[in-house]
């Protein structure tokens, strides 16, 4: 799949536990394209370990999550053409965000440098800046973890606490970011601290507690 094709997302029944723990209980839920899903709830809530699912980071205890008709950890074990920014940012310390990025690209070779020049501009970064990933402020971290995440225009796109360390321009980037990518009918689920900034950017907020969606 390659910028907006469709995406549909199936969780049933799905429950995961890490050794005594239930991080997810019961979830069922159904996630359409051209949908921004924001996630919304305590530290614990189970948002990050959905996110961790949806990518095949963790597998279910019981229950499956279907894409586009093909179950995770079964018949796919990564969902194609995802983009992904869970936990903090990670990339090579002595190499320039753009090199970052340009080395990542060539594992799918679906970027040009051009395009990869674009997507630092839109998060505010760059192109040029010779300064290594390691003299980056967590800022720019977090800015090339989220030009990252939306680079090659993935279908599925995936955010874990976006606005970490960002100002308010940073925000903004995303914001704009997050537009694009609904207008080209990608699927984007983001989980957000800030609940104005959730309610903002999502068109449908779920509310997850103790590893249980509650509504949405």
């Amino acid at each position: 799949m390659r910028g907006g094709d469709k995406m549909d997302i199936k969780i049933r029944n799905v429950t995961k536990k890490i050794k005594d723990a239930i991080v997810l209980d019961r979830v069922n839920m159904e996630l359409k394209s051209g949908t921004v899903y924001g996630l919304q709830g305590k530290n614990g809530s189970g948002k990050t370990m959905l996110l961790r699912l949806l990518c095949g980071f963790i597998l279910p205890s019981e229950g499956e999550v279907e894409i586009n008709g093909k179950v995770l950890g079964k018949e796919i074990s990564f969902p194609e053409n995802t983009g992904v920014l869970i936990e903090n940012p990670a990339f090579l310390d002595y190499f320039t965000g753009y090199d970052n990025l340009k080395i990542l690209s060539e594992i799918r070779n679906k970027m040009t440098e051009k395009e990869i020049e674009e997507i630092l501009e839109k998060v505010g970064l760059d192109p040029n800046n010779k300064r290594k990933y390691r003299k980056y402020s967590l800022g720019m971290k977090q800015r090339l973890g989220i030009a990252c995440a939306f680079m090659e225009k993935p279908d599925l796109i995936l955010l874990d606490e976006p606005t970490n360390a960002l100002d308010p321009e940073g925000i903004e980037c995303l914001h704009r970011l997050v537009e694009e990518a609904k207008e080209r009918k990608a699927l984007i689920i983001l989980a957000c601290h800030d609940a104005e900034e959730l309610h903002q950017m999502a068109d449908v907020v779920i509310q997850m507690e103790r590893g249980r969606v509650m509504g949405g």
